[in-house]
């Protein structure tokens, strides 16, 4: 879990960041467009659209840019033709990457994500590969400093609501791990109950981590992670490592 809420973190951090830039909505607009047109318009019934959308409410993407997704997707609007792709691979170490894509040319896309996972040491793998290392799971977390109750009371509403786990991380960070079913439910009673949650994704965790201590791996690690992330057509980047908290600042 430690590894997934440190690149998690980061991930939420550089999220703010791009979302300044225009980048993110380009993504989210794509999730959404991909999940209209495969599971229909109806936020009631298409939970992939309603994740989507949700996810992009929470990055501040104007409604109108998320209706004309919504229209793209159901044939409304002209617009690519995006379709899901993963791919697996290595960082050094070992470290286990896993990616979800969204394409309108798979060959120029694998092309690409070779050539990145080459620059920093890593390489692509064989469909597979790493994925069975990997469970989909709902992940929230909630801040410490903002939470008017203690971790045991915490810890009773969120099993109460059908949690799996929760955990106190280093930085300050509960994390609480659920089922995909039971992900809305958890979190729409968090919020009944007045829990102010920090972010909330259905996401791949990993059923273990490699932990890295020496720098250079540590430093080629996070920065493969971080240029598959820019990559245009990458949705999500998921890995299995751990790196000490003390590294991580140094870096």
């Amino acid at each position: 879990m430690a590894g997934h809420s440190k690149w998690a973190n980061t991930k939420h951090r550089k999220a703010r960041a791009d979302a300044k830039k225009g980048k993110i909505f380009t993504k989210l607009a794509r999730e959404i467009t991909v999940a209209a047109r495969e599971g229909g318009d109806d936020l009631d019934t298409n939970f992939a659209l309603r994740l989507a959308v949700q996810k992009a409410k929470e990055n501040n993407m104007p409604n109108d840019n998320i209706q004309r997704a919504i229209q793209r997707g159901a044939g409304n609007l002209e617009g690519s033709n995006y379709e899901h792709a993963s791919y697996e691979g290595y960082a050094v170490g070992g470290v286990a990457i896993l990616l979800e894509a969204m394409t309108d040319n798979r060959n120029r896309t694998v092309a690409e994500i070779r050539h990145i996972f080459s620059r920093f040491g890593g390489s692509l793998g064989e469909s597979g590969c790493v994925s069975w290392m990997f469970n989909r799971k709902g992940y929230l977390t909630v801040n410490q400093n903002e939470l008017e109750m203690d971790e045991d009371d915490l810890l009773m509403v969120a099993l109460e609501a059908g949690a799996e786990d929760i955990d106190l991380e280093d930085d300050g960070t509960f994390s609480i791990t659920t089922s995909l079913e039971n992900f809305e439910a958890v979190k729409n009673h968090l919020q009944e109950q007045g829990i102010p949650i920090a972010s909330s994704e259905v996401t791949m965790l990993p059923n273990n981590t490699i932990e890295v201590t020496d720098p250079e791996a540590a430093d080629r690690i996070l920065k493969l992670m971080e240029a598959l992330d820019d990559h245009d057509d990458v949705q999500n980047v998921y890995a299995n490592f751990d790196i000490p908290d003390e590294l991580l600042l140094k870096l």
